[in-house]
């Protein structure tokens, strides 16, 4: 019984490994659209999404045949319940991810390289959500413990990006664009309190 269920733990990282790749490679898709207006890479990000709730669905199930197959308790327990909710910030991931695609190809190609700031966001939010999941496939409740910190980091550029355009509105820069870029900045910022949220399901999946 016992290698039976650490063979269906073993799948369930691999799974959100998997999910996590998936959400991942689509903000990076996502960002690259603010300086290469590309019909294929939107319709690839629009792609990652519909997989990311394919996924969500796949490991629900997966979680729910260990809970009546397998019948798991104490650590085992409160690691597959907290996958469960895992899984609804990852797949919020991804819709947010399709969210800045959308925005992305609204901008001017060559706006994306007038504002880098929003590129190092976008790295560190791909940072954070990746210690987030590697944490929980782990159970290294250093990285978890630390991913609050580290969205600190993430707040700090969307309160500068924000600055930024509000004194670039000043200085002629049409407000629309302006407000899609604190936009995308905001949708980076809220992808980074999803990360946040997971780490903190990864917490309980350790300590109770």
């Amino acid at each position: 019984m016992r290698s039976r269920l650490d063979k269906d733990l073993v799948e369930l990282n691999d799974l959100l490994l998997e999910m996590s790749m998936l959400i991942e490679t689509a903000i990076k898709k996502a960002i690259t659209l603010l300086t290469e207006k590309d019909e294929k890479i939107a319709q690839e990000v629009y792609n990652y999404e519909e997989r990311t709730d394919i996924f969500e669905g796949i490991i629900q199930k997966h979680c729910l045949k260990v809970f009546v197959e397998q019948q798991p308790a104490a650590g085992d327990l409160r690691k597959v319940s907290s996958a469960l909710k895992m899984i609804t910030d990852m797949e919020r991931i991804g819709d947010i991810s399709r969210d800045i695609a959308e925005l992305c190809m609204l901008l001017p190609e060559d706006y994306g390289n007038k504002f880098p700031k929003i590129r190092e966001m976008a790295k560190a939010t791909i940072d954070i959500v990746n210690n987030s999941i590697n944490s929980f496939v782990n159970q290294d409740l250093e990285i978890a413990e630390k991913i609050e910190s580290e969205d600190d980091i993430v707040d700090d550029y969307f309160s500068s990006i924000r600055d930024e355009f509000v004194d670039v509105i000043k200085s002629g820069l049409e407000p629309s664009y302006a407000i899609d870029f604190i936009m995308i900045a905001k949708y980076l910022e809220r992808i980074a309190d999803h990360a946040v949220n997971i780490s903190e399901w990864v917490i309980f999946s350790i300590k109770g």
